[in-house]
């Protein structure tokens, strides 16, 4: 029965993307896997009075609290106005020159990660805010695509981002079971603020890049990136560019400073950003009580989605490991030639095929679990593995034909816009962000430097 492990992987896999309920896809397959395998005897039932310790260990997670209160932040800023008056003022700013305002886009998308942390939310209040006036301007439609779809995954990687605070909770147990697979009893700890420091450096580094790429296109071909026309500039005074930069830079402040300087854990960091996003919006006069209520009812939705996916993971894993699954894929990883480098690159290709079917949400808690232990215990950093995680999974939503920031942004794009012309725009990108995975794996110290000096 040395196949089933593999048939349960495949078979969810394939139900999933059938379009089934990701949380009772996971224990729905799990379950059926199990009774198969206690009526053939290769399955051991106690394997399942596990569950219910797995639901408990989910239920007190303290780290796990920072997740509605981030969806609630970051629901509560899209819902506000703040991208589009960040936008307006940035645009203003950066019009003079030529691909002004692609750099802009850019640099609001940056922010927006920063404050929401939510990829979907990004792309689609970036598309249906700049996507019409980079047209209208006369940019070339791939680089305005590739611009807004690259701008608006900085949210994978850009803290307080969602991906980084479930990541590092899963990391972190990960981290745990290979001290202990190791012989060591006394293991250290990997925190979400490990990570979020870690992020820094190659996050800001990619926005960085992106925008040079952008200076370049500009210069070298002028007519797909057009500076404003003069006429139509509005003069931005100081204070204008202050009132509109200010708020959302205090909050991603507050937020990440609290956390990085251990004034406050992720949890009660994701309180203060909640709070924030309140206080931010009743400034600009947005808040009102049926805002509240639907800023409350998208929260709930999302939250509710991530913790039945938790659950329906926690099945799915406890009978993978019944079947001899995470034994299975030790054996295959520790006998690639090329040790654990080779096991790296497999393991991040097959992360990366998965990001065009799975959202990053199934990816961590079904895949991350079953791969991070054994890596770890060949010797790999865990910051250092989290941050790699992250882009490679940033690279695969961006890369046609299945990228979900494609298909969001093809959901807001206008008529006018091919399909083949969103693909063609985010190729350039996609080239960056594999650059950035090659550089942190040849200079690991991108990520690990900063955990180390603050930590």
């Amino acid at each position: 029965m040395e196949f089933m492990p593999l048939a349960l992987f495949i078979v969810v896999i394939f139900v999933l993307i059938a379009g089934y309920p990701v949380a009772f896809s996971l224990a729905g397959t799990g379950l059926l896997f199990a009774l198969i395998g206690v009526i053939s005897g290769s399955f051991d039932p106690a394997f399942l009075e596990a569950v219910p310790n797995r639901i408990y260990a989910i239920m007190t997670n303290d780290v796990l609290v920072a997740v509605p209160l981030f969806v609630f932040m970051g629901v509560m800023l899209e819902k506000s106005n703040v991208a589009e008056e960040l936008l307006d003022t940035m645009s203003s700013l950066f019009g003079k020159l030529r691909g002004g305002l692609g750099i802009s886009v850019t640099l609001v998308g940056m922010l927006m990660a920063a404050s929401t942390g939510i990829v979907g939310a990004t792309v689609v209040t970036m598309g249906l805010l700049s996507l019409p006036t980079m047209l209208k301007r006369g940019y070339d439609i791939p680089l305005a695509t590739g611009t807004i779809c690259a701008a608006g995954t900085l949210g994978q990687i850009i803290p307080p981002s969602i991906v980084l605070v479930l990541l590092g909770d899963v990391m972190s147990s990960a981290y745990q079971q290979a001290q202990l697979d190791m012989g060591i009893f006394s293991p250290e700890t990997v925190s979400v603020g490990d990570l979020f420091m870690g992020a820094l450096i190659p996050g800001l580094l990619l926005v960085f890049l992106y925008i040079l790429y952008l200076s370049l296109v500009a210069t070298f071909k002028p007519s797909a990136a057009p500076a404003h026309p003069e006429e139509e500039l509005k003069d931005t005074s100081t204070f204008q560019i202050l009132k509109a930069l200010a708020p959302p830079l205090l909050l991603v402040v507050l937020v990440l400073g609290s956390i990085l300087s251990g004034l406050a854990t992720p949890t009660e960091a994701a309180s203060v950003g909640a709070v924030g996003a309140m206080l931010l919006a009743a400034t600009k006069g947005s808040l009102s009580l049926k805002m509240l209520r639907e800023v409350m009812r998208s929260t709930t939705q999302v939250s509710s989605m991530v913790f039945m996916i938790l659950i329906g993971a926690a099945v799915f894993s406890l009978v993978f490991r019944g079947f001899g699954g995470d034994d299975l894929v030790r054996e295959f990883l520790s006998d690639l030639p090329g040790g654990v480098m080779a096991a790296m690159i497999v393991v991040m290709l097959v992360m990366f095929f998965l990001g065009f079917f799975l959202d990053f949400i199934e990816i961590t808690f079904v895949v991350v679990p079953i791969v991070a232990p054994i890596l770890l215990t060949m010797g790999l950093d865990p910051v250092w593995l989290g941050i790699m995680i992250a882009i490679n999974l940033q690279t695969s939503f961006l890369t046609p034909p299945f990228g979900f920031a494609l298909f969001y942004l093809r959901g807001v794009a206008p008529d006018t816009v091919a399909t083949s012309q969103i693909y063609r725009g985010v190729i350039p990108f996609i080239a960056i962000q594999l650059m950035m995975l090659a550089l942190i794996a040849y200079w690991p110290q991108l990520v690990t430097w900063l955990p180390g000096k603050v930590f």
